[in-house]
């Protein structure tokens, strides 16, 4: 039986409560495992349906995406502390391929992302749905309730590795069944 080793934590930013929790949880296990810690962004913003930015210059495009990069290191450069093997990129699509090029799984070899709500968006599909399919483990990190964190089939084989508590997190269901939280 083959045993995933965990070199890097990847972390899809989200300015937002679940963000911050997403971001603590990723800090933590990066601390904990002596891991590197990969930050994303995204020019246009995967959490918000019609938030895209087709249509700009070549210049708009660089100039918006040195404001995003820019934006991504001062949010969460304080909330690093001490810490330094941190990593950031600022991907320019949302959906689709391009969601899935930025997020390659070389650069980490498990996925946190943000969990604000059942069915949220997340590129072109539901984010439960987009954790089912990637290939890598994800971690969704939900509001601080009793089941906090939902994750998917290859996260679950992990869950011993994932300073998880019993009854903390639970698997995410496949197709149509919701999540509670």
């Amino acid at each position: 039986m083959t045993t995933l080793t965990i070199n890097a934590v990847g972390l899809c930013a989200d300015y937002s409560p679940s963000g911050d929790r997403a971001f603590r949880y990723a800090l933590s296990l990066a601390r904990a495992h002596g891991l590197q810690l990969n930050v994303f962004a995204f020019l246009e913003d995967p959490f918000e349906p019609g938030s895209g930015v087709g249509g700009l210059s070549r210049q708009e495009r660089e100039s918006r995406m040195i404001a995003a990069d820019r934006k991504l290191r001062l949010h969460y450069e304080d909330r690093l502390a001490d810490f330094v093997d941190v990593g950031f990129k600022v991907c320019e699509g949302r959906e689709g391929e391009e969601l899935r090029r930025c997020l390659k799984r070389r650069e980490y070899q498990l996925l946190v992302v943000p969990y604000r709500d059942h069915g949220m968006p997340f590129g072109d599909m539901p984010v439960e749905e987009f954790a089912n399919r990637f290939l890598s483990p994800v971690v969704l990190v939900g509001p601080w309730r009793k089941v906090r964190y939902y994750l998917n089939a290859q996260a679950v084989h992990l869950s011993d590795k994932l300073h998880l508590y019993e009854g903390t997190w639970r698997a995410i269901p496949t197709a149509d069944v919701r999540c509670e939280i």
